[in-house]
């Protein structure tokens, strides 16, 4: 068995984060792997009329870009991740998590999974939407809902 060379947590930087992100850390020992993380800002709605649904002056995407990148430091520096291996990006989070991987070379993805019932699974999640279209291995890490 081949060992990781580099590790990427997608993380939504919610409270799932101390299971998702100590799984991560731990993988990232043993194998002695570089880790990475990837913050996914989805992108924000649009009315009808394909208009943002938000007043113009207030950039709202902006902000919550920005306090995403402050989020993601402060998880970066409890996981003694560089910066420059930090990734806050704007999209579709099944799309962009599989991008970053790509163009990093990432040989695992980890990421977290709740366990979805009813319309939810029939719908898929980003999770499973990384595990089938990952170019590498993903380890899906089950976390509570709360």
């Amino acid at each position: 068995m081949n060992n990781y060379s580099h590790i990427l947590l997608a993380t939504d930087l919610s409270g799932e984060n101390p299971k998702t992100s100590q799984r991560a850390q731990q993988l990232a020992a043993c194998f002695g792997a570089r880790l990475s993380l990837v913050h996914v800002v989805e992108y924000l709605p649009l009315d009808y009329g394909g208009d943002q649904i938000y007043p113009m002056d207030l950039d709202l995407e902006d902000k919550l870009v920005s306090r995403a990148r402050e989020e993601l430091e402060r998880l970066g520096k409890e996981l003694g991740v560089e910066p420059s291996d930090q990734h806050v990006v704007v999209g579709a989070a099944k799309i962009e998590i599989l991008r970053i991987a790509e163009e990093h070379g990432v040989d695992l993805i980890l990421v977290g999974s709740h366990g979805r019932r009813g319309l939810a699974l029939l719908l898929g999640s980003t999770a499973n939407a990384v595990l089938h279209r990952a170019k590498c291995d993903v380890l899906a890490v089950r976390v509570e809902d709360r």
